[in-house]
């Protein structure tokens, strides 16, 4: 027996699900399918399971595209504002914890909750391990054929189901121990439709040789940094790792850097350090450098600097050339990383379907009538901080005006 639904979603994340009670609050049947055994774990596992649900400052000067134009209408149809009010409206406490990010005070799971809570009250049918097989277009919509993606029931009987709208909300690759797949991309191309290459964002980098050593050691150790490529720069905590650099600061000009170029890092973003020690060469000559330096940054890492460039004694002994080498290792250290993590800690994914094949304002492909495509697996990627969400839920009412 075949089924039809005015639309049928697949991926039950953040994206999908707006999409889906949009949709069926406009009298859609809605089917929402998901290959995983739960849904939203990217929201559950967002914001240290608190969930980052969106951001105060969302616009679109905090979202990386290959069309920067493409996310205004999404984002001013439906604002941080308006999802605001929907958290409110089911009760659940939230704060801001800084530069504008909203988490809950409790549990991510009452996000998902929510969202699941309304997609049932306005009638979506939801779905769990279940997978796309086959897509055909009709001359009315789509035939769909779905299967069981459950271990041990690839063998079971497949399910043929008919729908006028098709959306993808199947997210990018990055976190693939949660079940990112390719699949977003696969159906676009399958269409036709020019898909960008891929690479994880929001991601740690890593080093080799001599800094990895020096990050290996400092394991642990962080600071208030500023960290530039190009024109871009970030002022946010920055973390030494067993496998280089992490924290915020890295995360965000991540998204930004390219392979084998260098970054700068400014450990000390609030002292001019050449002005410092040539003060501190007067007012404390008999103090020694790594102590002075300790005095603006941590002492392990003052030490370790110190180290490096094989610099040391007391203040008075200090020759301006050596100041200005070891300030230029403070305010301007110009590092390159070898890599990132990967997609495996990566928190979203660059890249992905090109905003030119899609319409701002519905985000149908303007190939292929009735598929649209919302959420990451578009090549919209926000900066950290619940600007990815926003990008999701805005995406997908957007989607759910329209199918």
């Amino acid at each position: 027996m075949n089924t039809h639904y005015d639309v049928i979603i697949v991926g039950a994340g953040a994206a999908g699900m707006m999409c889906a009670l949009e949709a069926a609050k406009r009298g859609r049947s809605v089917w929402l399918i998901d290959h995983s055994r739960k849904i939203g774990e990217k929201i559950r596992i967002s914001g240290g399971g608190r969930c980052n649900f969106t951001n105060i400052h969302a616009n679109p000067k905090t979202y990386i595209s290959g069309n920067v134009h493409f996310c205004k209408s999404a984002l001013k149809q439906y604002t941080q504002q308006d999802f605001i009010s929907l958290v409110k409206k089911h009760g659940i406490a939230f704060h801001e914890k800084k530069l504008g990010q909203l988490f809950c005070d409790e549990s991510a799971q009452q996000i998902i909750d929510m969202m699941v809570t309304e997609c049932q009250d306005a009638g979506v049918v939801i779905n769990t391990e279940v997978s796309v097989v086959d897509i055909k277009p009709t001359e009315a919509g789509y035939w769909i054929t779905t299967g069981l993606s459950r271990r041990g029931k690839e063998d079971a009987p497949k399910r043929k189901s008919t729908c006028d709208s098709f959306v993808v909300a199947t997210g990018g690759l990055s976190i693939p121990k949660i079940g990112a797949t390719k699949f977003g991309y696969e159906v676009a191309r399958q269409f036709g439709l020019n898909v960008f290459d891929t690479r994880p964002g929001l991601v740690p980098l890593t080093f080799q040789n001599a800094l990895l050593d020096r990050c290996k050691e400092l394991t642990g150790l962080s600071v208030e940094a500023t960290v530039s490529y190009g024109k871009t720069s970030f002022s946010e905590g920055l973390l030494f790792t067993h496998r280089g650099l992490s924290g915020p600061s890295i995360l965000q000009i991540s998204s930004y850097w390219k392979e084998g170029e260098d970054i700068i890092v400014n450990l000390a973003p609030d002292v001019n350090a050449r002005e410092f020690f040539k003060e501190r060469r007067t007012s404390n000559p008999k103090q020694d450098v790594s102590t002075a330096l300790s005095d603006i940054i941590p002492k392990r890492l003052a030490r370790s600097i110190c180290e490096d460039l094989q610099i040391g004694g007391r203040m008075a002994d200090m020759a301006d050339t050596r100041i200005e080498k070891l300030a230029g290792a403070v305010n301007d250290w110009h590092v390159r990383p070898s890599g990132t993590e990967g997609y495996r800690t990566a928190e979203v994914t660059l890249g992905g379907v090109d905003c030119n094949e899609l319409s701002s304002k519905t985000m149908e492909s303007r190939k292929q009538t009735g598929l649209f495509f919302i959420g990451e697996v578009v090549d919209v990627t926000g900066h950290l901080g619940g600007f990815n969400f926003q990008w999701a839920w805005s995406s997908g009412y957007a989607a759910g005006q329209h199918v």
